[in-house]
């Protein structure tokens, strides 16, 4: 099983920048990618953006590319999302979790999410 907690999550205004983190254990290690997901009101949720468990690689939806940053640090088992230029349409709640590191598919375990909401 895996345990994921996130935090850092807020109000902001459009333009402002977020920085949300994520705690993981349980049957996780360096060696697994991670991925954040959000889920807006009335909407599935999608995923964010992604990083292999080295850190090297990352990738984002089209929506956030340049705007928002993954990492990790794998000494704290943490997974990070910088999120910049923020806007209303990034509103939603926003999880982490361990992904298959082609397809960026996320395990069945989720978190109890941390919620954005950026005001215009």
């Amino acid at each position: 099983q895996v345990q994921l907690v996130e935090s850092g999550g807020g109000l902001v205004q459009a333009g402002g920048s977020l920085r949300l983190s994520c705690a993981a254990s349980g049957r996780t290690d360096s060696s697994s990618a991670m991925g954040w997901f959000r889920q807006a009101p009335g909407k599935e949720r999608e995923f964010v953006a992604g990083i292999s468990g080295s850190g090297i690689g990352t990738y984002y939806t089209a929506s956030v590319k340049g705007r928002f940053a993954i990492s990790r640090d794998n000494g704290k088992n943490t997974v990070y999302l910088q999120m910049n230029s923020l806007k209303p349409e990034d509103t939603a709640v926003y999880y982490c979790n361990v992904v298959n590191g082609v397809t960026m598919r996320p395990s069945r375990y989720w978190g109890q999410g941390t919620p954005v909401t950026v005001s215009s």
